[in-house]
């Protein structure tokens, strides 16, 4: 029985359809690659630091849960004084976690001042120490809220309630990319995505090509980066490139689709990474070393330190903005033991990843930054007969530093209360943070902006001030 169905098509579509599928598909591929190395450009303007930058890519070192000032880097002798004596709450922004009367809690560390600069450093980091003198340690930064995913959302995109942009896409959208055969954003999280999830990298409003590329924290960083034996280089070319043309059609119909135009150029992107993200995940290409420089074997600093070496070997690549998170920080009991495990955790290899960019000359170019999402309180709630106390969410103190990049090294900056409740000294919210590593980063927060809701949008949200006693 002979089909009824037809299909009409013109000779001259015809004609030039075989050739689209030869000759043309090439032709389209020299054009696809001139559009990638120009697709992180705007409207408005091509991507290029605004101002003079001292650095051109940022390794952002993200503790999530709130890590304790009073417990790192800022103690409290009076602390000490006040133990388990009842606490007055002051209005400040504490979460309580825990009802009933509150007291004051010392911490469970000691503390001793190093370097020239005369830094606090508790008693479990001990490599830190060691490169006190590269750290700007700044101790006057307040956040906006008390609550996880809202705090965690306004210290990576300024929004308290998500759907904006990430730092590492404002950075990409204003700078450009610096290696086309890589992303511009990576994020290496924990197993579990930090509390607000892939918002916290997203592209928010601004071209979906500019969200944050999540590498995998166990096994292989990219599942199924290889094709099949069966399949090479010249056969992926040559489905992309159907695909490009067929894609294109659509588009051409469908112009405001801008998901569309993404995904194509995700696909190219994939395509040119399975030639050079190979070499830059095997760390075993390290000497032993540098491994070694970074904790890497051993059992309590072996995954973060994989995770700094892999920052290190990206930003060495071109990668612009890297973020990198250690989860758990939320020591609302058994500080001593919960943060002590985290210390040890991350001290050898942030060590390890700034004398590694230095002795390679790469940290005046690298800025690297460390925070929470807020601090810690001077009191709690005791439970456990008062062996089991820990911190509670404080908005208005929060431990920050930062190293390379063209900051103030070697100094401490700002100050808080005597019991470090609150910050008194050289202090700012976290908006004006944002604009202070954009300004190291050579961009002006007030020019880079992006038109979408009927104005024009920007990191700080309404503008801010750098914090001028940060830059060196």
């Amino acid at each position: 029985m002979k089909s009824t169905t037809q299909t009409l098509i013109d000779r001259r579509k015809f004609l030039y359809g075989l050739g689209s599928s030869i000759g043309a598909i090439a032709f389209s591929n020299l054009l696809a690659a001139e559009k990638t190395s120009t697709a992180l450009k705007t409207p408005r303007f091509q991507p290029q630091p605004m101002l003079a930058a001292k650095a051109k890519s940022c390794i952002f070192l993200t503790m999530e849960g709130g890590p304790s000032h009073l417990d790192t880097f800022d103690p409290k002798s009076k602390l000490t004084e006040l133990h388990l004596k009842k606490f007055e709450r002051s209005g400040q922004q504490f979460s309580a976690m825990s009802q009933g009367n509150r007291y004051f809690v010392q911490s469970p560390f000691t503390s001793r001042k190093v370097g020239h600069s005369g830094a606090d450093i508790s008693s479990p980091f001990v490599h830190l120490a060691s490169v006190a003198d590269d750290i700007c340690w700044y101790r006057g930064c307040q956040a906006d809220s008390v609550d996880h995913p809202t705090a965690m959302y306004h210290l990576n995109t300024g929004n308290k309630f998500g759907g904006d942009p990430a730092m590492g896409s404002w950075v990409t959208y204003g700078l450009g990319a610096i290696n086309q055969n890589l992303p511009s954003f990576v994020v290496l999280p924990e197993v579990a995505y930090p509390q607000g999830g892939a918002g916290n990298w997203s592209n928010g409003f601004l071209p979906s090509r500019l969200q944050g590329t999540p590498l995998r924290s166990v096994g292989s960083p990219i599942l199924d980066l290889y094709p099949p034996e069966y399949i090479n280089r010249a056969h992926q070319r040559q489905s992309l490139d159907l695909l490009r043309y067929f894609n294109r059609q659509h588009q051409q119909q469908n112009p405001h689709h801008d998901e569309l135009s993404a995904r194509m150029e995700s696909y190219e992107l994939a395509f040119r990474m399975q030639m050079e993200v190979p070499d830059i995940i095997d760390l075993d290409q390290e000497p032993d070393d540098i491994k070694q420089l970074y904790g890497i074997d051993q059992a309590h600093s072996d995954n973060f330190g994989r995770k700094c070496l892999l920052a290190r070997r990206l930003v060495e690549k071109g990668v612009r903005f890297v973020q990198i998170y250690s989860g758990g920080w939320d020591s609302h009991d058994y500080l001593e033991r919960a943060h002590g495990a985290l210390i040890r955790s991350i001290d050898q290899p942030i060590a390890g990843l700034i004398k590694d960019l230095k002795q390679r000359g790469m940290l005046d170019e690298t800025l690297i930054v460390w925070s929470g999402e807020f601090g810690r309180s001077p009191d709690n709630g005791i439970r456990g007969g008062g062996i089991a106390y820990g911190r509670d969410h404080n908005a208005e103190a929060m431990p920050i530093w930062l190293a390379g990049g063209g900051v103030k090294a070697g100094h401490i900056i700002g100050q808080t209360d005597e019991i470090g409740e609150k910050a008194v000294e050289v202090v700012h919210p976290i908006k004006d943070l944002h604009v202070t590593l954009l300004r190291l980063l050579g961009l002006d927060d007030n020019k880079l902006t992006y038109f979408h809701g009927g104005r024009f949008k920007q990191l700080s949200q309404t503008g801010g001030t750098v914090i001028e006693e940060l830059i060196g």
